[in-house]
């Protein structure tokens, strides 16, 4: 007899990526997926792939995916059981996990008390500081404005970091090294703030020279079971947002690896979290604080996945189902896998968003290659939502061999009809400081300041271009029908002009 899956049905109140990501793991399970959609996402694969869909009408977030009226009449009138938030829009809504609650429907996500501990940074430092968790030196209470804040850095020491006491992703943080800087990082950073969060509030912390920005991956059930997979190392980030991150850590020591995850363990426990979510931690100088607690499942979860062999997914839920973590305390991690995010935006341009229409894709594979990933040819990259295309995840038996799949994945690439972020990502797998796992938050940003060097590994790199056009010449030949005899006129390295396997731009007129 086959069992029983934990709900029948399951609205996902999301887009994209992630959207599809959730929908693979119910299908596994034998659970049917609700899909919700703007206009600019009619014909996405997300929409495609669930067993229903519904249109949410709008183009802007407020209009369609932040509207929780909507959503919630929609699983009232699909007749799902639960809702799946993703990550991002409502994923972090303490209001809208408890609006579907006393819609009688079940939120696959953490209980709303702790959403609100957590999503406020000042009460997550307090609740932190009680259970014994490290925290970065700040203030407790937000800065009543520019002179306070800058009474507060005087005292501190500088430099120091505004930073928003609502939301995340990036927003809202400004660091001030001198106090001339004060009254403008002030005023961005609260506007900011107040823009993306509807709350302006700030706080200040000490600014942490160098440090690395490390992660643990929680798990927690109703009955109150909380365990750890292992840590994340997110450093290499461009304006305060991950770019590529690996697990485990290379460089981290089997003791503070035990603390970190005691840390992250406690934290979980003092403000009752149950679901999966991730505990953030700063680096520095032999030690590590508390950065926040997300309270959902990341972005880069996969990794994790990876090493650990567990569907995060699925014991989200399960435990919403009212399951126990069926994972065993001794779960170790096997492996290195590393992630890189592709995002349609232009280095060049201070990693501005790229819009057009997606052409000419082509998506790597082969061993140890993972793509989640809801692009396709032809979409249409507009300026609505995140420039996240998808994530490029490889794994191997250790690091430096999940580096090179890494640089094969992204050989492989192609993305016509705008500029990505692969390049970059590309140089920086390459750099003599991610090779020797010493770098930090810092780190791209000296990258791109800094003149392009002979990468180390060209020999292997080389060997993996010629192969890449070895197989366009002869794509090209078929699709001609040249003759082999004649066919060296037709070689990619003439007649694709600027279309070479590293460009991400798209050529004129194409």
């Amino acid at each position: 007899m086959e069992p029983r899956p934990p709900f029948g049905k399951i609205l996902i109140a999301n887009r994209g990526e992630i959207a599809l990501r959730v929908q693979r793991t119910c299908r596994d399970l034998g659970i049917q997926t609700v899909a919700v959609y703007s206009d600019p996402d009619r014909n996405a694969l997300h929409v495609r792939y669930a067993h229903a869909a519904y249109a949410l009408g709008g183009a802007a977030p407020r209009d369609s995916y932040l509207r929780a009226d909507k959503i919630l009449d929609i699983a009232r009138r699909s007749g799902a059981q639960a809702v799946h938030p993703g990550f991002g829009f409502l994923a972090e809504n303490a209001e809208f996990a408890r609006a579907v609650a006393d819609a009688g429907l079940v939120f696959i996500g953490p209980p709303a008390p702790a959403m609100r501990a957590m999503g406020d940074k000042l009460e997550a430092r307090a609740h932190m500081l009680a259970a014994g968790v490290p925290v970065v030196p700040g203030t407790s209470a937000p800065v009543a404005g520019a002179a306070d804040a800058a009474r507060a850095a005087a005292a501190m020491g500088y430099p120091v970091m505004l930073k928003a006491a609502a939301g995340g992703g990036g927003k809202g943080i400004r660091i001030v090294r001198r106090a001339a800087e004060m009254d403008s990082a002030f005023a961005t950073a609260a506007g900011e703030s107040a823009s993306a969060f509807g709350d302006g509030r700030l706080y200040l912390e000490k600014f942490l020279e160098r440090p690395r920005h490390v992660e643990i991956q929680v798990l927690a059930d109703a009955g109150g079971r909380v365990l750890h997979l292992g840590e994340r190392e997110c450093s290499i980030q461009r304006r305060h947002q991950k770019l590529i991150e690996e697990a485990p850590a290379a460089w981290l020591d089997a003791d503070t690896r035990t603390r970190m995850g005691a840390a992250a363990v406690a934290a979980a426990r003092a403000v009752g979290y149950r679901s999966a979510g991730t505990v953030e931690f700063l680096w520095s100088d032999g030690r590590f604080y508390f950065l926040e607690m997300n309270t959902r499942l990341q972005v880069e979860h996969a990794i994790t996945e990876e090493i650990y062999g567990v569907d995060l997914v699925e014991q989200m839920i399960r435990v919403a189902a009212g399951e126990p973590l069926g994972l065993p305390e001794d779960l170790a991690p096997q492996g290195h896998a590393i992630e890189v995010r592709l995002n349609a935006e232009d280095p060049d341009r201070g990693f501005a968003p790229s819009l057009g229409r997606l052409r000419n894709l082509r998506l790597p594979g082969g061993p140890g290659v993972r793509i989640d990933s809801a692009a396709y040819s032809g979409m249409e990259v507009t300026p609505y939502y995140d420039s996240m295309l998808g994530k490029l995840i490889t794994w191997g038996p250790d690091r430096e061999l999940a580096r090179r799949r890494m640089l094969r994945a992204l050989a492989e690439l192609h993305v016509g009809g705008v500029v990505t972020s692969a390049g970059v990502a590309l140089r920086a797998l390459r750099s003599g400081e991610f090779r020797r796992a010493d770098y930090d938050t810092g780190t791209l940003e000296r990258l791109l300041q800094a003149p392009r060097e002979h990468p180390p590994d060209l020999p292997d790199d080389l060997e993996t271009v010629a192969a890449i056009a070895a197989a366009l010449h002869r794509q090209h030949v078929a699709v001609r029908g040249v003759p082999p005899a004649t066919a060296a006129g037709a070689s990619p390295w003439v007649s694709l002009g600027r279309r070479r396997a590293f460009d991400q731009r798209a050529p004129r007129g194409a």
